[in-house]
């Protein structure tokens, strides 16, 4: 073995073993690392524009440009959580004292049903109402012991809640001020032909911008409009409703229809016709459309994934890696598209004889 080898094969096992150990050290706060690139590659172009428009120092431009980032982006997500917590409490103070009675609900929903449906819930064992009280009240202690652990865990957690949305503020200023700069360097430092390169960054880029930006949005539009139409319509807990709307919208072929399509159809099954009637034009004609109005229009094909691909990234990287995987699974399965595909076009052909 020449010397030079051996001093390339000893840079390898150095450059993994420290690469090793620096995500190693990063992974308890890797939430606001990867928010901080998150943003950071989304505001990147406000803070290039910024720039040319008013040749401010680069660190005054950044500040700026962080300040705005926080004010429509961080805080109102910040608001809107602080306050999904006090309804989600409200709510289910409202079910224990039986203000909130579950169990009627669906004892007059079962009433209403056709007789063919009453006996098939019966077979099914969640026809009898008594029982079917006992276990919506054993469900929500249930869920009122896991929510007061939650709440004594978020209190805990306060301090490191903090720290990590301050470095990732911290982080994000840098990756504003230096971004290009860094980019150049992971570049630089990638052992791939520059067009690949450039191929590959394109696509992150792309993909990040349209599943935060586009999907994103495209998310809040039908969450406040699903919002909007409960409290027309006098539903309890609008803001929880309009969250959990928003955040099914993210997912592919299922959307927010899976909320606001049971309700209209309880309305129209328990007799309140004009209700029932209202929620599902709305729900069809406006909320439906949304998503196929604006989503080509903020997400266009950047993704260039088709649905089914989109959908089980989505599902997977939310079980991995929590909320943040709305985000990271698709990124995932972009780039292991494009990878494959470098890999096919650029692979030596098989001469058959």
């Amino acid at each position: 073995m020449s010397k030079e080898t051996l001093q390339d094969k000893s840079l390898m096992v150095l450059l993994t073993l420290v690469s090793v150990a620096f995500v190693w050290i990063l992974l308890p706060f890797y939430g606001a690392v990867f928010w901080a690139v998150i943003l950071g590659i989304l505001f990147a172009p406000l803070q290039h524009r910024l720039q040319l428009k008013f040749g401010w120092e680069r660190n005054l431009t950044s500040l700026c440009t962080l300040s705005i980032c926080l004010v429509i982006a961080i805080l109102p997500v910040i608001t809107i959580s602080t306050l999904l917590v006090q309804e989600g409490a409200a709510l289910y103070k409202r079910i224990e004292s039986g203000e909130l009675d579950i169990a009627g609900y669906v004892a007059q929903f079962k009433h209403s049903l056709p007789a063919y449906f009453q006996n098939l819930l019966d077979r099914f064992g969640i026809g009898e109402l008594n029982g079917l009280r006992e276990k919506i009240v054993k469900s929500a202690m249930t869920g009122g012991q896991v929510l007061a652990s939650r709440a004594f865990s978020f209190g805990q957690g306060t301090f490191e809640f903090i720290v990590s949305f301050f470095i990732m503020l911290y982080m994000l200023f840098f990756f504003l001020r230096d971004g290009s700069e860094l980019a150049r360097k992971v570049r630089a430092a990638v052992p791939l032909e520059d067009q690949q390169k450039r191929r590959l960054q394109l696509k992150f880029n792309r993909v990040v911008r349209a599943t935060v930006k586009g999907n994103l949005l495209v998310a809040v539009t039908q969450g406040a409009l699903g919002g909007l139409i409960f409290w027309v319509l006098d539903i309890p807990s609008v803001l929880l409703w309009a969250v959990l709307m928003a955040f099914l919208s993210l997912l592919p072929a299922v959307g927010a229809g899976i909320v606001w399509a049971p309700v209209a159809a309880f309305f129209l099954l328990s007799g309140a016709i004009w209700q029932g009637v209202v929620l599902t034009l709305f729900g069809i004609f406006v909320i439906g459309l949304v998503d196929n109005l604006l989503r080509p229009i903020l997400v266009g094909k950047d993704t260039k994934m088709p649905d089914y691909m989109i959908l089980i990234s989505t599902l997977g990287g939310l079980a991995v890696f929590g909320l943040n995987g709305f985000v990271i699974g698709p990124l995932i399965a972009a780039l292991f598209m494009s990878s494959w595909a470098i890999f096919i076009e650029t692979k030596p052909r098989v001469q058959l004889p």
